[in-house]
Order: C-alpha cells, then structure tokens, then sequence
C-alpha cells in the first residue's frame, strides 16, 4: 500500500496537477492584484482597469488563433517551458515596476509633466497583457494536449482529470484571492508586489521542474504528429456526410501548414509572404474552427460567457446596490466554489451513466433549469427594474449637459483588498459597512436573494457542461491541430466575454440590471440550443437511448468503430 501511494505522488499525473496548482494559484493572486494595484495608481479610479480588462480581451480575440498555430508547430517541452518563463517572467518585471511607481509616485507626478508615470501605467499593462497571452499559451498546451497524452487511450482517465484539474480550479479562485488580500490589507500594496514576484520567481523554477519531471515519465509527449494520420480523423460522432467533408477541409489546412517547412529551404520568402502569414495563419485557424465537428458544442460554450450571471465585478457591483455586504457576498463565492467542485463531481458520474454527449445535455439542462430562477428574480419585490428609466439618461446628461463624472468620496483601498469587490454601479467603491444614519432604505431582498440562488445553484450544471465541452474538443480534435483550434475556441470565449461587457457599458443602471438578466439566460439557452443540435446530429435515434459503455472503456463491448455509444 505504501508503494501504491509512492507511486501515485511520483506519477506524471499527480505532477502534472502540482504544477497547475502552483500556475494556477499564481495565475489567481495576479490577476485579483493587478485590478486593485490600477484601482490604488490611478486615484481609486476603475479607468485603468478597464482599459487593462479591454486589452486583455481584444489581445486573445485576435492572437489566440496564432497562439494556438505556435503551439502545434513546436515541440510540447519548448512551448510549455517558454510559455512559463515568459508568463512568470513578464509578472516578477511587472511586479517591480508597480513596486517603483508605489514608492517614487509623487516624484513621477512632476517629471516631464507626469507623462512618465503615464508611460509606466502603459508600460505595466503591457507586460501585463503579454502575461496573460503567455498563460493563454500555457493554458493550451497543458490542458488541452499534455493531459491527453498523459491519459492516453482511457477516457475515464481523462475525464477524472480534467475534473481534477477543474477542482483546482475552483479553490484557487476563491483562496488565493483571500490569501493576496489580506496580505495587502495588513501591509501594503507595495508588500502585495513584492510577495507576488517573490512566488513567481518561486514558483516558476518549481513548475519547470515539474514539467521536465512529465516529460521524463511519459515518453510519448515527446512524439508529436506533423501530419494528419488516417487514425487520427476517429471520431466519436456518427460519421455523416456532413462531418466528413470538414474534417477533409481540415487536412488540407494541416497539410499546407506542414508543408511549409520545406518551401523555405527551395526558395526564399517573399517580405509580402511573410507580412502576409500571421493573417492567413488566423483565417485559417478560424475556417478549421468552423469545420469542427464540434463546432456547435464549442459555440455554445462560448455562449455562455455572453452572462452577467457570475461572480464577476459586474454582478457584485449590482449586489451592492442591493444592500448586500462584502462578507455575505464572500460566503456567496465560497458556495459558488462549492457548487462548482460539486459540477465536476457530478460531470464523471453522469459520463460514466450517460456518455459524454447526453452528460452535456443534462448539465445544460440543470444550468438553464437553476437560472430561471434569476429570470423570475427580475420581477420579484425588491428588483430596481424600470424600462421606463432610459439607460442612456445617465450618459447623456453627462456628455451633453456636462455633469461631473463620479468620484471616489474617499478612499477605502482595505476595502478593496478585503473583498476584491469595487462597486461599478455608480463609479465608487461602496464601504461593507456605512454610516447608518447615511445608508438609504433598506431594500427587500427576496429579488437579490433569489438571483444569486440561481447562479450559485447553476454552477453545477455550467461547470459540467464546460468539462463536456471541454472533452469533446480533446477527443474529437485531431493532435496536429488542438493548439489552433483551442486557441480560436478562447478568442470566441473573450468575444462574447467582451460583448457582455459592452452591453453593461450601454446599460450601466440598476433599472437596466434585470434586462441584462433576461438577456443574459436568453444567450445561455441560445447556447444549450446549439449544443442540442450537434448532439442531434452525433448521435441521431439514439440521443435519448440508454447508454452503453464506450469502447475504449470497456474493449470488447464493442469494435471501435461504434461510435454511437458515446
């Protein structure tokens, strides 16, 4: 028993989820600093933040795909160990820049009329953005190629994992938050980035040893396809006319990309070829998206992210509004969490009972079924929703009657590192606990309470939807091309990420907030839809058929080709 356990903690798998959780761990701590150290530079205004959240989305919108390109062409060791250097490297240099501007803020103020501190915040959001790009890359190749090989031909393996992996996950989201917070709180921010590079230096040459420990142990990382194997176009779909065709679209994309070693040592390459190339690299990244057969399960995921339903800043802005505090709305996250691990709990028995496809069936169900929830919480006692209130008045009265923009009525960054809450539903930073004497009526909160029952209670059903998602592109992507096809699947995530952020910018009211719900569950059940579809067309009849086991699970049930048992 005690080599069993030896075993298992010196295995490539249990490595592979030490290295994540450190990434990840590091990855969360970062990416809740970065917005409070913006919010503390620029005078507790969210105005960076903004630009940084911007950035970030319109850098992967149009890089994932050459992202992704980058992955496939090189070999697995030298993309995960760049990526990890360039990602831990560009936070420990943007940690000491915020470091330097913390101590030398006023002095910068007056040099060259304060155009220096302003090319510092560029600077940081720059280094900043090439991070996140980085832990994009590194996003890819670990979790959705070196999990798959790792687990080789046993799908419940790779199911178990990406489970685990989601797990992480989710207590990394809600723990290394707290853990940065309070080290901000009880110090300073300057602490909060001297502690962050300090773990990224740390945690970097872990994570490399980490990786070169996987690679070691699982000598077929090592083979990397270059060319689309007759194998490889196994789908685990039923094989219709219709599916056929793109997966021919999909080689002959592979095979220019292939091929295109060989050209450069016949014949030079023309300035306009290589101008050219990043271009036709993304189009063609995007044309072998939509020839997926996975393609409707990948759009309904990304769907999904088109949601004011979730934890962001946006939803706990509103909650503000609606009398909630920042301790009750951290309980909140820690259920969230809770019922996100449940999801993935939840996600390996229904493959096991089920099959893949109709788990994601089921989970989207589960996940629309909790948000009506949300949807009649828009019309309940204590929701501020008026359609008769213009959610442009706001803007228009600022912009054509030159109203002041709002202020920070007084700074309260222990607030921030507290809870990681800013309220944007005005442009201030509302304090957990006010003045009574100053606070407004008290608002009923069966409205509220039963918004963040649904989302908290379709966490379940989203975050076993998204392993679903998840697996069907690991399984059904053929290996010469998981990095671009994975890398345009995140840019359409951040498009519709970045689409719910525009419509709350157009919307900003409370009034309006009950609309963005509605839309909100309307873009998820547009998202089941498609996802309904594909699974129409994979599995045709047998959609709402008793599963049987699925052939690399158990070899003799049936031949390989059997797809329908999925």
């Amino acid at each position: 028993r005690l080599g069993s356990v030896v075993a298992y903690f010196t295995s490539a798998k249990f490595l592979l989820y030490l290295g994540h959780a450190l990434s990840t761990w590091g990855d969360r701590m970062w990416h809740f600093a970065v917005s409070v150290f913006l919010v503390e530079l620029y005078g507790n205004s969210l105005l960076l933040t903004a630009v940084y959240g911007l950035v970030v989305a319109g850098s992967v919108l149009l890089l994932g795909a050459l992202i992704g390109d980058w992955v496939d062409k090189n070999s697995r060791l030298k993309v995960a160990q760049t990526s990890l250097i360039v990602q831990n490297s560009s936070v420990i240099l943007c940690g000491v820049i915020l470091m330097i501007i913390f101590l030398f803020k006023t002095q910068l103020l007056t040099l060259y009329q304060g155009w220096l501190l302003t090319l510092c915040y560029i600077l940081v959001i720059t280094i900043a953005n090439i991070a996140n790009l980085a832990s994009t890359a590194t996003a890819i190749t670990i979790q959705r190629d070196w999990i798959v090989v790792v687990a080789g031909e046993d799908r419940s393996k790779l199911a178990d994992m990406n489970a685990t992996i989601r797990r992480i996950d989710q207590l990394t989201n809600i723990l290394a938050p707290m853990a940065v917070g309070q080290i901000m709180t009880f110090g300073s921010p300057m602490i909060g980035c001297g502690f962050i590079s300090g773990w990224n230096l740390m945690s970097m040459c872990v994570e490399y040893l980490l990786l070169w420990k996987v690679y070691q142990k699982t000598p077929t990382l090592a083979r990397k396809a270059a060319k689309v194997e007759a194998s490889e176009l196994k789908q685990l779909n039923v094989k219709k006319e219709s599916d056929v065709k793109p997966a021919e679209g999909v080689q002959l994309i592979i095979e220019k990309d292939v091929s295109g070693f060989e050209p450069q040592q016949e014949k030079e390459v023309g300035c306009a070829a290589r101008i050219a190339e990043p271009f036709i690299t993304f189009r063609d990244g995007w044309v072998a998206y939509y020839n997926q057969p996975v393609f409707l399960a990948g759009m309904g995921l990304a769907f999904l992210y088109m949601t004011v339903l979730g934890f962001d800043c946006i939803t706990t802005g509103y909650a503000y509004t609606q009398g909630l505090s920042g301790s009750v709305l951290s309980l909140l996250m820690g259920a969230s969490a809770v019922t996100g691990i449940m999801g993935t709990v939840a996600f390996t028995w229904l493959r096991r009972k089920c099959g893949l496809i109709r788990t994601g069936l089921i989970s989207g169900v589960a996940q629309f079924a909790c948000l009506i929830l949300c949807a009649i919480s828009v019309f309940m006692p204590g929701s501020p929703m008026d359609l008769t209130v213009s959610p442009f008045a706001d803007i228009s009265a600022r912009l054509f009657e030159n109203e002041p923009l709002p202020t920070i009525a007084s700074p309260e960054p222990e607030m921030i590192f507290a809870t990681g809450m800013p309220n944007l539903s005005n442009g201030s930073i509302a304090p957990a606990d006010s003045d009574p004497e100053m606070s407004p009526e008290p608002v009923p909160l069966l409205s509220v309470s039963l918004l963040f029952a649904g989302v908290i209670a379709a966490r379940v059903g989203l975050w076993s939807f998204d392993l679903t998602v998840t697996q069907l592109l690991q399984e059904n992507v053929i290996e010469s091309e998981r990095g671009i096809i994975n890398g345009v699947q995140n840019s359409m995530n951040y498009l519709l990420d970045l689409l719910h952020f525009i419509m709350v910018i157009l919307a900003p009211n409370p009034e309006a907030f009950g609309l963005l719900v509605l839309i909100s569950v309307s873009f998820v059940a547009m998202g089941h839809i498609m996802y309904f579809r594909f699974a129409q067309k994979s599995l045709g009849k047998q959609l709402f058929v008793c599963h049987t086991p699925d052939p690399k699970e158990a070899p003799d049930s049936s031949p390989p080709g059997n797809t329908s048992t999925v």
